[in-house]
């Protein structure tokens, strides 16, 4: 009987050993990234996690799923999806210099980047400050696109230079803007507060006979302290006192747009993203504010992926507060969570506390394995690789 028994257990454990090879054989892993600002883009991501991920010889499939927010390098993954073709345009950069810049377009839709005009990444660290930079070259590219065809206007707007309330574009597309004395106003910051008057009559467009999208990463109001002033004017070089006078103008943009029969825009989600571009958008061409994400998970169809898959990666450079507020990490772990899979985060740093609210079972963090800030950004190819191997070796 003792022999019986003992036997019995061994079959049993045995049985349950050739059920978890059988699993792990079948294992399907999903790469789902943003980028690494400053560092590598999402496919780039992708493909470092990849070369570690794939060293566990039971992973059966590696699915790599490359993802943006709204974003700078929001085209780059949308072209990773699509064949768009690209627009060469000559236009202003946030401090009205002349360059070349790109949008894309498929059929009658045009794909526009406001970073790729008006963004930070334009500048140098000098250069940068919000208080006399303009989103006028964007309005370049979304009037191109309107007068060359395209009825639908899909506009993905972080990565911002400015913090002019969308008049910089506005004024690409006629609108006019202006004092108590009458004086044009230029689209830039710092006029925000002075502006009493608005003028369309040299608007070309309809635009409720348009479809105008406006793709942000982030869900921030007009003004007050969670507002684009507050939150994001800082990093694109106002100092305290720039600030304050910043959200005061937005405060009086909606204020001279409602005086002039447009919608109150200061209370809508997402009506601060890009300086205050998201808001000005929704009252100057009649727009619909949309989630970056959101966006991305459609176009990628990661659902599915999701659905199907038995763990997931994902991961961008900065793990922190910002992260539950409609960025890539966020809409991946409501999926996982959706679908009771597994996720893991891999950072360039991470703040503690975020990885339980968003149920993120283990976090990974470049700075933990490299010596210095400086080699993290270098070499984070190799280090996603070799954080690649320590997730191999965990499942």
């Amino acid at each position: 009987r003792s022999t019986l028994s003992s036997s019995s257990a061994a079959s049993d454990v045995y049985k349950r050993q050739i059920r978890s090879i059988e699993y792990f054989v079948c294992m399907d892993v999903l790469i789902a990234p943003d980028k690494f600002k400053g560092s590598l883009n999402a496919l780039e991501v992708c493909k470092a996690l990849e070369k570690g991920v794939k060293i566990n010889p039971n992973i059966n499939n590696i699915f790599l799923c490359p993802l943006a927010d709204g974003g700078d390098g929001s085209l780059d993954i949308l072209n990773y999806y699509k064949d768009l073709k690209p627009n060469q345009v000559n236009v202003k950069d946030p401090l009205f210099r002349n360059i070349k810049s790109t949008y894309y377009s498929q059929n009658d839709i045009a794909y526009i980047s406001l970073s790729s005009a008006s963004g930070l990444e334009l500048l140098s660290e000098e250069e940068r400050n919000c208080m006399i930079t303009s989103s006028f070259g964007t309005g370049e590219l979304i009037y191109d696109a309107l007068t060359k065809g395209s009825t639908t206007i899909n506009l993905f707007i972080g990565g911002s230079a400015t913090n002019d309330g969308a008049i910089g574009i506005a004024s690409a597309l006629g609108y006019r803007f202006y004092d108590s004395s009458e004086n044009l106003l230029s689209p830039i910051g710092e006029n925000l507060s002075k502006i009493k008057k608005i003028d369309k009559s040299n608007i070309k467009f309809d635009f409720e006979k348009k479809r105008i999208k406006v793709i942000c990463d982030v869900n921030n109001y007009l003004y007050g302290k969670n507002g684009a002033a507050y939150v994001y004017a800082s990093q694109k070089g106002a100092n305290y006192s720039q600030i304050k006078e910043l959200d005061k103008g937005l405060k009086n943009l909606e204020s001279i747009l409602i005086d002039h029969n447009f919608p109150k825009i200061g209370n809508i989600p997402g009506s601060g993203a890009a300086g205050g571009v998201g808001g000005g958008l929704v009252a100057f061409m009649d727009s619909k504010l949309i989630s970056g994400i959101e966006t991305f998970i459609e176009i990628s169809q990661i659902e599915r992926k999701i659905k199907n898959c038995d763990l997931i990666i994902t991961g961008e450079g900065k793990l922190d507060s910002q992260t539950r507020y409609g960025k890539v990490i966020s809409g991946i772990c409501s999926l996982a969570k959706k679908y009771k899979k597994p996720i893991i985060a891999v950072c360039g740093d991470s703040d503690i506390g975020i990885k339980k609210s968003l149920g993120i079972k283990k976090v990974y963090n470049i700075l933990d394995n490299s010596d210095s800030i400086d080699s993290a950004i270098k070499n984070a190819k190799y280090y996603l690789s070799k954080i690649g191997e320590k997730i191999a070796d965990s499942i």
